[in-house]
């Protein structure tokens, strides 16, 4: 095998799964893991691959993930809406996992100060909550993806094997008839695992979420306990989650209902 069919079946592999072991590379090509490890290093000096303890994430061109920054005021007054409809069904002592993303960050801003405890793998609302006397903080470690200040991957998945929360509050990058998709493979891989810790899985989505697909499959409808969305529904995204049947709850309507 040339060298740059190698360099390359390296990289399809470790973007294939968004993370891939050393060892496991060196089984799959049949080359050593010195070699192994001179490819990752060359795709990580390219920006395509980013090297971790015992073997490396994707990173492509970094579109796959907008900034935090970038998103953050991307329907600002829908994710608003959206997390107060959620923040408004916490009970104090209640423990929950809230994902990271923007949305999940207006939830915690609004959960300042109560009595609760709060498992996250995001860096800003562990920031926000830190502070907190009354909140009691568990920060998920593992690889910090650096355009999103999130924890991801298998080191992230194994500190919540052992876990158990009352509610996991998550967002995505799109919502068809199929089901929840995300813009990462890893993160795709991540979330299925807070989905597992909980007794009631709650998505956040704001309307433009609607019909839109995205890079990873994370799951079907059946395995989400309740949508909270904004108002702001044309027809056409209406009568896609009417096809669902997903327990919805539009933000600044008391009352749930089944899409």
């Amino acid at each position: 095998m040339l060298v740059e069919e190698r360099r390359q079946r390296v990289l399809d592999l470790v973007s294939s799964k968004g993370f891939a072991s050393l060892a496991d590379l060196a089984n799959q090509i049949q080359v050593s893991e010195s070699t192994v490890r001179r490819d990752l290093e060359f795709w990580h000096q390219q920006g395509q691959l980013r090297r971790t303890h015992g073997g490396a994430i994707f990173v492509g061109d970094g579109g796959s993930f907008p900034s935090f920054e970038e998103r953050t005021d991307s329907q600002l007054n829908e994710k608003q809406a959206v997390a107060r409809a959620a923040a408004g069904r916490v009970r104090d002592g209640e423990t929950i996992l809230l994902d990271g993303g923007t949305t999940t960050l207006e939830v915690a801003r609004l959960l300042l100060g109560r009595s609760l405890q709060v498992v996250t793998n995001s860096l800003p609302i562990a920031v926000l909550l830190a502070g907190s006397r009354e909140t009691d903080l568990v920060l998920l470690g593992g690889y910090i993806y650096p355009k999103t200040g999130v924890a991801l991957g298998p080191f992230t998945i194994r500190m919540m094997q052992d876990l158990h929360v009352h509610q996991t509050l998550l967002s995505v990058s799109g919502l068809t008839e199929r089901g929840l998709f995300n813009s990462n493979l890893l993160l795709v891989e991540t979330e299925r695992q807070m989905m597992r810790c909980a007794d009631e899985v709650v998505l956040l989505a704001d309307h433009t979420k609607i019909g839109k697909p995205a890079l990873a499959f994370l799951c079907e409808w059946s395995e989400v306990d309740l949508l909270v969305i904004d108002k702001h529904l044309p027809e056409a995204k209406k009568s896609l989650l009417a096809q669902t049947g997903v327990r919805t709850l539009v933000a600044g309507q008391e009352e749930e209902f089944d899409g």
